[in-house]
């Protein structure tokens, strides 16, 4: 235990040292698991682009931080930043930001200050990105809602023991020549719910969604088809596969499979068209969700550093998921980050259900309070 003359500072790093031992650079680190710091900085309300056609306001919570400016693009990738904003510190360690106007189209990072050392980060609430997710856009999801997607009907489902369920890689099922899909949508969200498709060579047996269906499958569980990291969007043209268990951003779909990953609205459109054919069809959607670890953890830890990810007594990253890391789901603001993009997935896109990946490592009360809000919806 150190006793300190003076109170010290949350967004400080210390320099720990003992007569005969070499220092040591440290932080606050271990005040993220206290009460004290939850009853200080925990945050209720919604965060992220929240926007309206009048004006857009930004709220990312960085506690730790000593300096948050908002950058904003015309183009989410390859262009300079066309204006710097700086962001105002709140209460509960949120800063925020009113832009005036219908920013629906416009792409932004945040510049994020921490141990006197500024980076750029994306937002972790982003509802949209640019090509490989680098980029967050703002976006009226009103505006990306297919034809007839008010009018939509989930399938009739009364026991989950009545569950048949099919898992699906949206790439490998329409991507070979033998799927007979149209060579436009092979390997896209466009290509899951084509119909009037058969095997290529003969034209009796079918496939795509027809097969889906013949099949009397009741749900479709889709491999991971947020937006990961190991597809290049900007080479589609070459041959590239990953399961997609690598997580980027969790609140946007998949680039690579939309018919164009650069243009951040298509990727959600075409998701939507996706589920709301397969509801059509009779088919719920579940989504296989990968809240136990990211494919890199500098862009949280430089929002807050030392927080989003668990670590050992010697500040070492635990590895319980085999990927280099694990997400603190037992910490609030990691808790309710999940919880919101459950829900996220459930309003917006109106998914059916939510298959956990390493649901070990996701604490408890996170799961419980998933399973209350959906009783309340």
């Amino acid at each position: 235990k150190i006793v300190t003359e003076k109170e010290l500072s949350l967004t400080n790093e210390y320099n720990l040292e003992i007569d005969g031992y070499t220092g040591k650079l440290v932080t606050l680190g271990k005040i993220f698991n206290s009460q004290e710091f939850e009853d200080l900085y925990h945050y209720n309300e919604e965060l992220g682009a929240l926007y309206s056609k009048d004006k857009t306001s930004f709220v990312l919570w960085s506690p730790t931080a000593t300096s948050v400016k908002l950058a904003l693009f015309d183009a989410g990738n390859g262009v300079d930043a066309k204006e710097i904003k700086e962001m105002t510190k709140g209460e509960n360690g949120i800063w925020t930001l009113d832009v005036n106007g219908d920013l629906n189209g416009s792409y932004y990072t945040y510049l994020v200050t921490n141990n006197g050392v500024e980076k750029e980060v994306t937002d972790p609430y982003a509802k949209a990105v640019g090509v490989n997710g680098n980029r967050a856009m703002v976006i009226d999801l009103d505006s990306t809602n297919p034809e007839g997607w008010e009018n939509d009907v989930k399938p009739e489902f009364v026991d989950a023991t009545d569950a048949i369920i099919y898992e699906l890689h949206i790439r490998d099922f329409t991507i070979d020549e033998s799927s007979g899909a149209s060579m436009e949508v092979k390997g896209k969200y466009n290509g899951v719910w084509e119909s009037g498709t058969t095997l290529f060579g003969n034209g009796d047996i079918k496939t795509g969604v027809d097969h889906l269906k013949e099949l009397g499958i009741t749900h479709l569980h889709l491999l991971p088809t947020f937006d990961h990291r190991s597809i290049d969007e900007t080479r589609l043209d070459e041959a590239q596969f990953n399961w997609g268990y690598d997580p980027q951003n969790y609140n946007t779909p998949e680039g690579s499979y939309s018919s164009d990953p650069y243009s951040a609205e298509v990727r959600v459109k075409e998701f939507k068209k996706m589920v709301m054919e397969l509801h059509r069809a009779g088919i719920r959607v579940v989504m296989d969700m990968v809240y136990n670890h990211m494919i890199n953890t500098v862009n949280m830890d430089n929002i807050v550093p030392g927080y989003y990810f668990r670590t050992d007594s010697l500040g070492r990253f635990t590895n319980g998921s085999g990927c280099g890391n694990e997400l603190a789901t037992e910490r609030p603001m990691v808790r309710k980050f999940v919880v919101d993009s459950c829900m996220h997935w459930i309003k917006n896109y109106k998914i059916d259900g939510i298959r956990f990946d390493l649901m070990e490592l996701i604490d408890i009360n996170t799961i419980r309070s998933l399973k209350m809000l959906i009783r309340l919806k």
